[in-house]
């Protein structure tokens, strides 16, 4: 929709006056009634936008979700029961400020830190959920990240059940040093030992997924899923490009590229993400995961 169209929808929308042209054009829009998307620069009033789970409906440019929001669009209704809600960080190497800064992190997002995990239902199959957000710290693996997801899919090994992973991470947590370094191996060692118990891990890439979690468990998946678009790397654009001396393709990176040489398994639009899901979870469900189900 362009502009002026979109507008003149907008001032119809509000009620304002039918008077001359000058008045028109001075209408005041409400904040936070619009979307304007940063990749085909379209608008969208929020309220349809929100309805169509964050996607833009002119180019399916897919924006980021909060993990509650990620929640709420993939685990069924009241299902979903979190691990160590109460956990968070210390600061193993007194960085400066880093109190301060999770404290005020803890307060604006409602996060004790930047992943939530627990176990729920998706369309009535028991699985473990693992869901990032990048609100908090641009979803930096420090300590706790990585202490409940290995907690996580421990637990999934216990009791048989499968792990999907939605991960969207800027990669390590600088300001725990080398602990944060650390979760990469522990995270990686938990998913080893779920895979030899037999169980099925699923990682789901959001954007963006970089750094040091998918160097882990991101991309350690038995089905690796993307969503459309999304940012996928180790490090950024410009460090490659200085260190091999050649110019990267215009789509490196992206979901699609990951899909055409073999980094990722399929690419599912949001609004397909919870079905796909559990399908692929009732194909790979043994009779031993099944029993689980009626276990509460």
């Amino acid at each position: 929709m362009q502009f002026d169209e979109f507008f003149s929808v907008v001032r119809e929308r509000l009620g304002s006056d039918k008077g001359d042209d000058n008045s028109k054009k001075k209408t005041d829009i409400p904040a936070g009634l619009l979307f304007k998307c940063p990749r085909c620069r379209s608008v969208t009033f929020i309220e349809e936008f929100n309805q169509n789970g964050k996607v833009c409906p002119n180019c399916n440019y897919h924006s980021r979700l909060t993990a509650r929001e990620r929640l709420k669009i993939t685990a069924d209704d009241g299902s979903f029961r979190e691990f160590d809600r109460k956990m968070i960080s210390k600061n193993p190497i007194d960085f400066p400020g880093y109190d301060a800064k999770q404290k005020e992190l803890r307060e604006k997002t409602g996060l004790n830190d930047a992943v939530l995990t627990g176990r729920a239902k998706i369309h009535h199959e028991d699985v473990v959920l693992i869901v990032m957000d990048s609100n908090y710290m641009m979803a930096s693996m420090g300590s706790v990240v990585g202490e409940r997801i290995t907690r996580a899919i421990e637990y999934a090994t216990e009791k048989k059940l499968p792990v999907v992973a939605f991960t969207a991470s800027g990669g390590a947590r600088m300001q725990e040093g080398i602990v944060s370094l650390m979760q990469m191996a522990k995270t990686s060692g938990a998913v080893a030992r779920h895979n030899e118990a037999g169980g099925l891990y699923i990682s789901v890439m959001t954007d963006p997924t970089t750094g040091g979690v998918t160097a882990s468990f991101a991309s350690l998946g038995d089905i690796i899923i993307a969503e459309p678009k999304v940012l996928i790397g180790f490090a950024g654009r410009r460090v490659i490009e200085g260190t091999i001396k050649q110019k990267l393709p215009d789509d490196f990176q992206s979901a699609e590229f990951m899909l055409e040489n073999g980094f990722v398994d399929m690419i599912v639009e949001r609004n397909k993400m919870r079905r796909v899901l559990a399908h692929l979870i009732r194909l790979h469900r043994t009779p031993e995961i099944k029993e689980v189900e009626s276990d509460e």
